[in-house]
């Protein structure tokens, strides 16, 4: 549910379009209800949509074409594993197949103790460092080999213990 302070936090962004182009802000729209609520649900495109004046379709199309927007509930840390051509012919897929076996879920499936979420993503623009993988969105690990994978897992999970 979007809430009044919500919609204040959109008229913001929308203030940087012209009057006309106010759809302009759906990106941060969408980053703003993730903000708060960890994930994007429909009920919350359909709003968003509502808000902008724009057909909930095209809210759609957003979401789901970023990786970045989580249409789900996710854990505490997402791994988004590439599998680009570059990372796949450096161990990307073997890099994904070890954390499923590692994590004990399937790409797409969140831990069973709701820490990890693992993804599969496409180019991370940094095929010289092949495999890489994005945590949370934000942090770029590179060389991503099973005990380069051991010690990130083991480092989120003693992080997340604390």
């Amino acid at each position: 549910m979007i809430t009044e302070a919500t919609k204040a936090r959109f008229a913001r962004e929308v203030a940087k379009y012209p009057a006309d182009r106010k759809q302009s802000a759906v990106m941060a729209c969408l980053s703003i209800v993730q903000q708060e609520q960890g994930y994007i649900s429909q009920e919350s495109e359909a709003q968003i949509a509502a808000y902008l004046e724009m057909p909930e379709i095209a809210v759609h199309e957003v979401t789901t074409f970023y990786n970045m927007y989580n249409q789900h509930p996710v854990g505490k840390y997402k791994l988004a594993v590439c599998t680009n051509l570059p990372c796949q012919l450096r161990g990307g897929r073997e890099a994904l197949e070890y954390l499923e076996q590692r994590l004990k879920v399937h790409m797409g499936d969140t831990t069973v103790d709701g820490m990890f979420t693992l993804q599969q993503c496409e180019c991370l623009g940094a095929c010289a460092d092949a495999p890489v993988m994005l945590v949370n969105d934000r942090d770029m690990c590179s060389f991503m080999d099973k005990q380069r994978l051991d010690q990130l897992v083991d480092a989120l999970s003693a992080e997340a213990s604390k």
